[in-house]
């Protein structure tokens, strides 16, 4: 038998059948062994060999093409780098669920794909980076420095800290081929410029101003026509998105409120009296200090010859209130410069630790009683201090603190309660996640339903953002589990569940018709009013005078000269259309429209153009702005680059795998 098929598969007729046979075989290779979009792989770019760049796609050999695939594990880690840098960027306001779209996706893909192909370019086009390049790079990243130079434990650990773990060589070689794949479009970038006559073309039409003239329409009059069926229908059919129920979800919570707890039994004395001991430090009546003082002013911003006059009037009163039998009220009320103080011979009563500048009370704190001191230099000025009494600190006794250690013993027993609440009704939920009666009932609580309400909605506790959201997560609405604690305010918090989940979905015609009538007929007007403003706008192109044209229209003409490019006057929409139309010719106004926000028209005249001056800009905004044109310019250049070679590469996306 094995000699029979040996004998039939030798000669030229077996040799072209397994020449025919490989023609698929050679398909299946390519996609499976040799690096093609398989169950690990979300895209694939590919390109012909050196030899033979215009091979088409369809060539049997094609697993010769050299290729780079963006394997699942890579674009999962990179979509979810992205994930939290949304989350980090938006706060509160990020949703995950609406994050998870596919345009995130692709997003995200593309960037990876854009990656794979400059690399592949670089390759093709013998772009190799040394280890000098490497390790110059490297040395070069502040995370990696302590005091500004490389140091190899920061740099061994920084990477075992990354997610996932790096080795240094595994870090090196994503530096090379970051490196690779940039220097291409780097150099591109940076070789970009701006010619003189470029530059001034575009200060010229930046900075242009426009003299123009203004007439707002009045409102045309309201639709009240009879809207017939096949409009409405037609309008119906041509705006789905104006007609929909917004997405609704049914929730069950437990809530609890600390508030509605029973009051925790009050603490006998031998638990205030421990808590008393426990914090004794708190409960001493500071040392306090009754002083005095006269002030001379200094300013922030006096000269030393000022600062030396106002210290040595400071050190003469000083020796002055020293002088025995002197009068220190009497002082300050003729030489302080303390408007608080003066009229009361400098009295600032008694004084505690923390209640003045640091200069001012360390030396009032270091004073005896009866001393006078100064001069005193603090950022008013120059003080003389007096030091007329002081009274040590003495600890409160028990009996005068115990009210305080009640309330607080009250407060804190009451947390305790609304903590241990939570965490045993937590517990019980964790055990039984699909229903929240079981751990409710256990706990003594009510279960409670809310809806159905939407995003926008406010009812009850679901017009909390952190309910909301939670509500709406895509674990909670596909899982129907419980969700953890969410905390509405202090000791107040609730765990809910999803019951139900409606979807966004088209409200039927019968139910929004009247809508659809109002929206044909406000469409109707709008239609009208935007004819009305072209009749005129026609009228003024004729050639008739913008004053008789505006007079017929029941409106007024108003001037707005040297109105500049890109301000957002009256409107951004007007702006925009002022500076679309063609510049007047010689005694040949320029006109147009624009809609206003209320719906209404305006029309314009444009009467003169004034270009931007590019002899009006200083050397510094010259360079700024043409260093900003150039940037531009090359980032232009780098995207028509990568926009090429992804033409030029065949790539191939696995949407199943994202």
């Amino acid at each position: 038998m094995l000699q029979k098929l040996r004998e039939r598969t030798s000669g030229w007729v077996a040799t072209i059948i397994i020449a025919l046979l490989m023609v698929p075989f050679l398909f299946v290779i390519d996609q499976s062994y040799l690096g093609g979009v398989g169950a690990n792989n979300v895209a694939q770019v590919k390109a012909p060999p050196t030899w033979w760049k215009g091979a088409p796609k369809w060539w049997p050999a094609s697993m010769l093409w050299e290729h780079r695939e963006v394997g699942g594990d890579e674009f999962r880690q990179r979509f979810e780098q992205e994930r939290m840098n949304q989350r980090q960027a938006q706060g509160e306001a990020f949703d995950p669920r609406a994050f998870e779209t596919m345009e995130n996706k692709r997003k995200v893909l593309d960037q990876l794909i854009d990656e794979k192909a400059l690399q592949l370019a670089a390759e093709r086009a013998g772009v190799v980076v040394g280890d000098d390049a490497v390790r110059e790079y490297i040395a070069s990243i502040p995370a990696f420095q302590v005091d500004g130079k490389f140091d190899a434990n920061r740099y061994q650990l920084a990477l075992s800290s990354q997610v996932p773990a790096r080795t240094p060589t595994q870090f090196e070689q994503l530096v090379r081929e970051s490196l690779q794949q940039s220097l291409i479009p780097l150099a591109l970038g940076t070789s970009a410029f701006v010619t003189d006559a470029e530059f001034d073309r575009i200060v010229r039409l930046s900075g242009e101003k426009r003299d123009v003239e203004l007439a707002l329409l009045p409102a045309v009059p309201v639709d009240t026509a009879e809207v017939g069926a096949d409009a409405i229908k037609a309008w119906y059919d041509a705006h789905p998105g104006d007609f929909t129920r917004p997405e609704s979800v049914t929730i069950e919570y437990v809530e609890i409120d600390g508030s509605r707890l029973p009051a925790p039994p009050a603490a006998d004395d031998a638990t205030l009296r421990k808590r008393y001991e426990e914090e004794r430090a708190r409960f001493v009546e500071p040392e306090q200090r009754l002083a005095s003082h006269i002030l001379v002013r200094v300013d922030a911003g006096a000269d030393e010859a000022t600062r030396k006059a106002a210290e040595e009037k400071a050190q003469r009163l000083a020796d002055q209130a020293r002088a025995p039998g002197a009068d220190f009220a009497a002082l300050a009320r003729a030489n302080s410069e303390d408007p608080g103080s003066r009229d009361s011979g400098g009295d600032l009563g008694w004084v505690e630790r923390g209640a003045m500048v640091a200069p001012f009370e360390e030396a009032l704190f270091a004073m005896q009683a009866g001393e006078v001191r100064g001069p005193v230099k603090t950022d008013f000025g120059y003080h003389v201090l007096q030091l007329r009494e002081l009274k040590a600190g003495a600890q409160v006794a028990f009996e005068q603190a115990r009210e305080e250690l009640a309330r607080e013993q009250a407060q804190a027993d009451r947390e305790r309660a609304f903590s241990d609440l939570t965490g045993r009704l937590t517990d019980l939920v964790y055990q039984n996640p699909s229903s929240l009666a079981p751990a409710a009932e256990q706990v003594g609580l009510q279960v409670q339903k809310l809806g159905p309400f939407t995003r926008e909605d406010t009812l009850g506790i679901g017009a909390s953002p952190e309910v909301k959201k939670a509500a709406f997560s895509e674990n909670l609405i596909e899982d129907g589990t419980a969700s953890d604690p969410i905390q509405l305010g202090p000791e107040h918090a609730v765990v809910i569940r999803v019951l139900e989940h409606t979807p966004e979905q088209p409200r039927p015609l019968e139910e929004v018709r009247e809508q659809v009538v109002a929206a044909v007929r406000a469409d109707r007007q709008q239609a009208a009013a935007a004819a009305a403003a072209d009749a005129l706008v026609k009228r003024l192109q004729a050639g008739e005078s913008f004053a008789e044209v505006a007079a017929s229209a029941g409106t007024q003409v108003m001037p707005l000269p040297g109105l500049p490019r890109g301000v957002p006057a009256p409107s951004p929409e007007a702006n925009r259309a002022i500076f679309a139309v063609t510049p007047p010719a010689e005694g040949k106004p320029a006109a147009g429209r624009f809609a206003m926000p209320d719906g209404r028209f305006a029309l314009f005249t444009v009467t003169a153009v004034h270009p931007g001056d590019p002899a009006e800009l200083q050397a510094e905004q010259r360079k700024a702005l043409r260093d900003q044109l150039a940037q531009i310019d090359g980032a232009a250049a780098v995207d028509g680059y990568v926009r090429e070679i992804r033409k030029s590469f065949d790539v191939v996306v696995q949407e199943s795998q994202l």
